[in-house]
């Protein structure tokens, strides 16, 4: 029988688990075993005793790491981590290899086959399998009320005896899933939004939500469909700063959302633009863990500077562990039904089947047989080994 091992999570500030009661329940109904570090859902308020009522087996790590034919996690995991994976598991995560060649590394020599969940292809078949989306749309969420939290005013209109209060004036830039999420949040506490992307097709998605759309001249062939958009040229950023100078300077709230696969975050506010800013703003800076879109955005600190707050608070998908652990397990539950499809044969167990000419499959496949697969992981490896 295939066995599924859920590990605990061990990067610092990680809450969430890759898979709950819930989803154990319908895996074991698809016939797989599982088995959960004891633990794992701590994080996320699900006690080890709802997933043996679930199904699962409770195991320690390295018990779980020796049967485990696949391995969910969320954040990628550590060197040593990787080192402690049985030879042609498969490991079901967040893999980030640009970002993390030391564990790209030891998973290779580990002969660990490796399932990127930011690999996934965004086609129509993948759509349930999405994590990237499912997590993009709790830290546009977040991103709002936290901006909120640090706003020193009120979001909407107010009209009281005391007089009247202006709604806040918010911006977003990138208009993704995290982006759309963070307008129609602004939106909906009561907030003027203005929102500007390099895709300039977004636009009527962007004013469905009651938002108006900052238009920038684009360079062509700026979307990369499987993933994000595309790295913009110089004379973009500038006709961009031009583009959206007024309304940053005027702004309340801004949130950034821009990032390219396996390239440090664009920088969309410098510094000069920055100090434009007045007292009191706020800039959420959703790249920060890529490099940052508004300069001084630094991981886990808000940064005052000339009365302007630039909040770098990473990983928000896990200060909402809850539901981000559900939706992340439904994307991983989808996945593992992709990999071990039911048998034909009454009474036979799902076995993995490994298909890489599956477009799905071949797309999400990082690491197999000792060698890397993603691209731009390879590229990386090469520039560390060299």
């Amino acid at each position: 029988m295939t066995i599924v091992f859920i590990a605990k999570e061990t990067r610092q500030g990680e809450t969430r688990v890759a898979a709950t009661p819930e989803t154990v329940g319908r895996m074991v109904k698809h016939g797989l075993e599982i088995q959960l570090q004891s633990g794992a859902g701590d994080g996320s308020f699900f006690a080890d005793h709802l997933y043996a009522e679930a199904g699962a087996t409770i195991v320690d790590l390295a018990a779980g790491l020796a049967a485990a034919d696949i391995l969910f996690k969320v954040a990628t995991p550590t060197p040593d981590e990787a080192r402690g994976m049985r030879k042609d598991s498969i490991l079901v995560s967040f893999f980030s290899g640009v970002q993390n060649p030391d564990t790209a590394i030891a998973l290779k020599e580990a002969g660990v086959t490796v399932w990127g969940m930011e690999l996934v292809p965004r086609t129509t078949m993948a759509q349930k399998m999405d994590a990237l989306s499912s997590q993009a749309n709790i830290a546009g969420y977040k991103s709002v009320l936290i901006g909120a939290s640090e706003l020193g005013r009120y979001f909407p209109l107010l009209m009281t005896a005391a007089g009247t209060v202006k709604p806040s004036k918010v911006v977003v830039f990138g208009v993704g899933v995290a982006g759309l999420q963070a307008i129609a949040t602004a939106k909906r506490l009561g907030a003027q939004v203005e929102a500007t992307d390099i895709r300039p097709e977004v636009k009527e998605q962007v004013e469905s939500l009651g938002a108006k759309f900052i238009e920038v001249e684009t360079d062509a062939g700026n979307e990369e469909p499987s993933v994000y958009a595309k790295e913009a040229s110089d004379d973009y950023k500038k006709r961009q700063a031009e583009a959206v100078g007024k309304s940053v300077a005027e702004a309340d709230l801004v949130i950034t959302t821009a990032q390219v696969p396996g390239k440090k975050a664009p920088v969309l506010i410098p510094l000069a633009m920055l100090e434009t800013m007045k007292p009191g703003a706020v800039v959420v800076d959703l790249a920060v863990e890529q490099g940052g879109n508004c300069a001084l955005a630094t991981v886990g600190e808000n940064i005052m500077h000339n009365g302007v707050k630039v909040v770098g608070t990473p990983n928000l998908p896990a200060t909402m562990p809850i539901n981000a652990s559900e939706l992340y397990s439904r994307n991983l539950l989808e996945v593992v039904k992709h990999l071990c499809p039911k048998s034909e044969t009454e009474g036979e167990k799902p076995k993995v089947v490994l298909n890489l000419d599956d477009e799905i499959i071949g797309g999400s496949i990082a690491i197999h047989n000792g060698e890397i697969l993603h691209e731009m992981t390879a590229k990386a490896l090469e520039t560390t080994e060299a």
